[in-house]
């Protein structure tokens, strides 16, 4: 099953974050002025280059990185051959560039530093949406993303089969521990009184509110939010946790879960699992990009 659509593939390289990404990222690597191109590559001399993957992942960014190479070169050719959300074995060709050998060269690494992080990004997604399969529970990513990248890392968790938590800080009210130790004129531990305050303030704005203990859990769920997070806890304390919730409202199971033991706590019966290191710690996947020989004359 797809886990991004065409339409959505192709409005990613054209979100406007994205563009701003990209052009950032050119200039960073000073594509205005490739002095190795310059100096080695005749201006006139034409190529045809294949980006692939060296190693089996799921696939993510494939228009980000077209976009990287046309917006450097709008007369370049860039022929896509797979989509986001494929799954691809070690020399499999992602996309076919033709045009000014330079020009292709000049935005290469631009192209792949963005393709590899979300292409990692979207492998471990995909091999975390695959350790939970049949307990229905969600793969959730957070906001640890890298600083201006966020649109193309949660497209990429969505690439690899994940469901995207909040955007930003607009999107939920969420009361964590520092909230509470903050909050003015509130007893921190009336959890429903917090809920019932960030109602107050902004209206049909959901709620989630971290739990750590079941007197936490039991006083936040007397607020009736939408969304309780169960803040690194054992499996065995969310399986009791969700129990006690009795479907009044989704609950998630955060901190320190990895891939030895997300099954266990997908199994406690959560709805949701939410995992910082799809985005802050992602390896990248090795792609490569290698100039065809040129047809004979």
């Amino acid at each position: 099953m797809k886990t991004v659509t065409q339409e959505e593939q192709e409005a990613i390289a054209r979100h406007p974050a994205v563009l701003d990404l990209v052009r950032r990222a050119l200039a960073e690597d000073g594509a205005g002025r490739d002095v190795t191109s310059l100096a080695l590559v005749p201006e006139d001399a034409q190529g045809e280059a294949d980006l692939l993957t060296r190693r089996s992942c799921r696939v993510a960014g494939v228009s980000v990185a077209k976009l990287a190479f046309t917006t450097l070169d709008p007369g370049l050719s860039v022929q896509c051959l797979v989509s986001d959300g494929d799954d691809l074995e070690p020399g499999d060709v992602i996309m076919r560039i033709r045009g000014r050998a330079r020009s292709i060269l000049t935005a290469e690494r631009t192209a792949l530093n963005l393709a590899q992080r979300m292409t990692g990004i979207a492998t471990a997604t995909a091999k975390f949406v695959r350790l939970v399969e049949g307990t229905g529970c969600r793969i959730l990513d957070t906001r640890k993303t890298a600083p201006g990248m966020r649109v193309t890392d949660k497209y990429a968790v969505k690439a690899g089969g994940g469901t995207n938590h909040r955007m930003g800080l607009s999107d939920m009210v969420l009361v964590k521990d520092n909230h509470r130790k903050l909050w003015r004129g509130g007893d921190p531990a009336r959890l429903d009184q917090a809920v019932a305050a960030a109602r107050a303030a902004f209206p049909g704005v959901p709620v989630e509110v971290e739990v750590e203990s079941f007197e936490e859990l039991r006083s936040a769920l007397n607020g009736n939010p939408e969304w309780i997070m169960l803040d690194n806890m054992p499996p065995e304390t969310m399986a009791q946790a969700v129990k006690i919730v009795a479907g009044r409202c989704k609950t998630e199971a955060s901190g320190g879960i990895d891939e030895s033991t997300v099954r266990a706590a997908a199994e406690s019966g959560v709805d949701a699992i939410s995992i910082g290191a799809l985005t802050h710690s992602v390896k990248a996947v090795d792609l490569s990009l290698e100039f065809r020989p040129p047809e004979p004359a």
